[in-house]
């Protein structure tokens, strides 16, 4: 076998995949079309090609919504709005142990998928007063968090989050909508979400999940460490 063919062998088919997309996202292919061709070509299955689907973007949009990230201290005295079930569940799923993954745009993505099917429980606690802490250590001028109503008991989640919110010292509003989309591309103000699409529509946004992780010293899959 010629040298390079055996170093070759050395490399897990997974990280050659990831090279794969990158090579082809970065030459202008659309990124569904260039994962579902690679992981095809290496036979992978739906997970892995769901988690490259989150986790792997162009070297021009990762640092164009790199570019859009403010920092805890700028937040002093702005309003921020708070993109309800994606802050919530993604650091939940952090506090459950669940893969969570750092992204080529510097943020925090989990793959549960579960929106449709929300339960709250004794993690949501922690998730909750864990965000709204590092809220009030940024001290902004008012918090709104929306909530997707088509979700069952968003409602009741709402009034809850709005009980501890005031507890925390912050000011602000917990509401639910049927277009939070919507909602947070087209409020004017900061947002914390790690929804792409809605990230590439606003002009600034906070990274909340990955505040929560770093503090608790909690590491978020990285894509060299989910795949060597």
């Amino acid at each position: 076998m010629p040298e390079g063919e055996m170093a070759l062998s050395y490399i897990p088919v997974e990280d050659m995949a990831v090279s794969d997309i990158r090579y082809l996202l970065e030459r202008g292919y659309p990124r569904a079309s260039a994962i579902t061709y690679v992981c095809n070509h290496y036979r992978l299955d739906i997970n892995i090609r769901h988690v490259f689907g989150r986790v792997i973007y162009t070297e021009e949009m990762a640092q164009a919504r790199k570019n859009r990230t403010i920092e805890c201290n700028e937040l002093a005295g702005k309003e921020i709005w708070v993109d309800g079930y994606n802050v919530l569940i993604g650091v939940e799923s952090a506090f459950k142990g669940e893969p969570v993954y750092l992204c080529d745009d510097g943020f925090i993505r989990d793959t549960r998928g579960v929106f449709r099917n929300y339960h709250c429980s004794d993690v949501t606690v922690r998730a909750l007063d864990y965000i709204l802490g590092k809220l009030s250590h940024c001290a902004p001028g008012k918090v709104e968090f929306l909530f997707d109503s088509q979700i069952s008991k968003s409602g009741e989640l709402a009034k809850w989050v709005g009980d501890r919110m005031g507890k925390a010292g912050l000011i602000g509003n917990v509401r639910t909508s049927k277009h939070v989309d919507y909602d947070l591309k087209h409020c004017g103000e900061l947002v914390a979400t790690s929804d792409g699409t809605i990230i590439d529509a606003v002009n600034k946004v906070v990274n909340i999940q990955a505040w929560v992780l770093e503090e608790l010293n909690i590491s978020p899959v990285e894509i060299g460490g989910l795949l060597s």
